[in-house]
């Protein structure tokens, strides 16, 4: 009897395992764009000066890139869950932070830049803008990350440039 049952249980997983795999949304060379961003870093601003940690790592079967953000003083944290969207065929990063913000942004990898942006938006004025966040990938390995804020589809202001370099 006990033979039957370890078959039984070994065929049920098997067929499980398959399905999964059959069934995978993001089994796909797409998936992993964005991979070029996974590790711990350390984060530098334009002047040198150390401005936070992050880790990239994949959960969910490697299909959502995870960040975990803290600053360098550790009073100001983010995380934000990075996937591809087999649907509309774009990435997708939903950012929220410890200080009541949030961001959703979309777009696509070209080249060696995986450039997302919000939707457009008005504020209070009535005037409209959006965000723009590319994260290129050097030849060296680090990654740079410059987001900016295009309003009135013309006026650019520069919201944070930084550089990832891996830590050790």
């Amino acid at each position: 009897m006990k033979l039957y049952v370890n078959v039984f249980f070994m065929l049920l997983f098997s067929f499980s395992s398959y399905a999964q795999d059959v069934n995978c949304k993001c089994c796909n060379e797409k998936n992993n764009e964005f991979d070029f961003w996974l590790g711990s870093w350390t984060v530098t601003n334009t002047k040198g000066e150390i401005v936070g940690k992050n880790e990239i790592d994949k959960i969910q079967n490697n299909c959502i890139l995870r960040e975990n953000w803290t600053s360098a003083k550790g009073h100001f944290t983010g995380t934000s869950n990075n996937f591809y969207n087999s649907v509309t065929e774009q990435w997708e990063q939903i950012w929220i932070d410890n200080q009541g913000g949030s961001l959703h942004l979309k777009g696509n990898r070209v080249d060696n830049q995986m450039i997302l942006k919000t939707e457009v938006a008005n504020n209070k004025d009535g005037n409209s803008y959006f965000h723009r966040v590319t994260w290129t990938l050097n030849d060296d390995g680090s990654v740079r990350q410059y987001w900016e804020t295009i309003a009135n589809g013309k006026d650019i202001s520069v919201v944070f440039d930084g550089l990832y370099k891996k830590s050790n």
